[in-house]
């Protein structure tokens, strides 16, 4: 018997393949990158001279990626001069897809995004589902998501997973507690109609829609529903906190003595600020099918007490983002949700608090701001992150890793 170090000849053919293959994960994902980033088609060559691989590792690796359709060759522009010009190349709007899907406390929506980033699909569902036992919430999640696999299917792209927004407090596929929902420790299953599905707060998901639809590397993405929920984002990453529960702006505390939030706790900004109460400061009692519509159409028509409720949510609203901006130094406060449309009304109030409580104000301004991408951030942003996990990821779709 032989001791000592294992025979290298035994060992490295394993170990070479091995590394060859993380080079080549590494190389497709870099020349999927730089693809992705170009602002316009760009050529092989200058893939090659940007990224320092050879022409001809550049040129074997697109023809993986336009073989996997997530990379197409566009024709060159007419040019007068010398030499032909190269083909470009550009992300392929007709591969893999992402499917973004939200449960929320009177809607359900989903939403399809191609490689792009361009939306393809989104429908959504309103109701009240809080009456409803979370299986029933669940099953007609699936066969939203499965019309949107359908949808998707008509026109060509092939969804690769799916991303699913709640408001709560999750972790390993478990809403722990969603308290708006009337939620505690219900299992997501892995697979919705066929697909991997990924569980995650609501606000997390749409704060990195807009970190990655360009719009700032320090901020707090605020989404207003039913419920209010936070995002941040720090020096261009999402901010999860030690067990991955951070961002309940909502239950931040606005007045000891307020009234009992359904968290437990009293004088929770949801409670002054959450779509309900915007609604019950303005005498409204019936809301109809799209609440938001209901509060914009009455802030448009200057209806007093409207007007009033907003001014009162904007208030409150500055002063639990105040207390964060001086915590962590951000530079933006983002409105999304319910908030982005009615930004232009709340603007102001919550700007005012800002500026009499962040320490820092009067040398660098915070600006406040409506989402990029508006009340469907949420959904949106959940299938952005498919999408980018593809991005970042080819070869596993290559290798046929991704369930459909």
């Amino acid at each position: 018997m032989r001791h000592g170090k294992p025979d290298r000849r035994t060992r490295e053919p394993g170990q070479q393949a091995l590394r060859q293959a993380g080079v080549r994960e590494h190389n497709l994902a870099l020349v999927l990158r730089h693809v992705a980033s170009s602002p316009r088609p760009i050529s092989r060559a200058d893939v090659a001279a940007a990224t320092g691989l050879t022409r001809a590792t550049v040129s074997a690796l697109v023809e993986d990626l336009i073989g996997g359709r997530l990379v197409a060759e566009v024709e060159p522009t007419p040019r007068t001069g010398a030499g032909r010009p190269a083909n470009g190349l550009r992300l392929a709007a007709d591969g893999p897809a992402g499917l973004g899907l939200e449960i929320n406390v009177d809607y359900l929506a989903a939403c399809v995004v191609d490689l792009t980033g361009a939306v393809r699909h989104h429908a959504v569902r309103h109701g009240d589902q809080r009456p409803r036992r979370p299986e029933q919430v669940l099953d007609a999640t699936a066969r939203l998501a499965a019309e949107a696999v359908g949808a998707a299917a008509q026109q060509g792209l092939r969804v690769a997973g799916a991303a699913l927004a709640v408001p709560g407090l999750i972790s390993d596929g478990v809403i722990h507690r969603a308290p708006n929902l009337g939620w505690r420790d219900v299992p997501v299953p892995a697979r919705l109609a066929g697909l991997d599905v990924r569980v995650d707060n609501e606000a997390n998901l749409a704060a990195l829609g807009e970190l990655h639809a360009g719009r700032g590397t320090d901020f707090i993405y605020i989404s207003g529903e039913i419920g209010v929920g936070a995002g941040i984002v720090l020096d261009g990453r999402l901010f999860r906190g030690a067990r991955g529960f951070s961002g309940e702006i909502g239950h931040v505390t606005i007045r000891p003595d307020g009234p009992v939030c359904r968290c437990g706790a009293r004088g929770c900004l949801e409670q002054y600020a959450g779509q309900e109460s915007i609604l019950t400061a303005a005498g409204v009692t019936a809301a109809g099918t799209d609440p938001v519509q209901t509060i914009v159409a009455q802030a448009r028509r200057n209806d007093p007490d409207m007007l009033r409720a907003l001014r009162d949510a904007g208030t409150a609203l500055g002063v639990a983002a105040a207390n964060v901006v001086n915590l962590l130094d951000l530079d933006t406060v983002v409105l999304g949700g319910i908030y982005a449309p009615a930004e232009p009304w709340l603007r102001d109030p919550v700007a005012e608090q800002i500026r009499a409580r962040v320490v820092t104000a009067d040398w660098t301004p915070v600006t406040v701001r409506a989402s990029a991408l508006g009340p469907r951030a949420t959904v949106v942003g959940a299938a952005g992150s498919v999408v980018r996990a593809i991005h970042e990821a080819p070869a596993r779709w290559l290798n046929g890793g991704w369930a459909v």
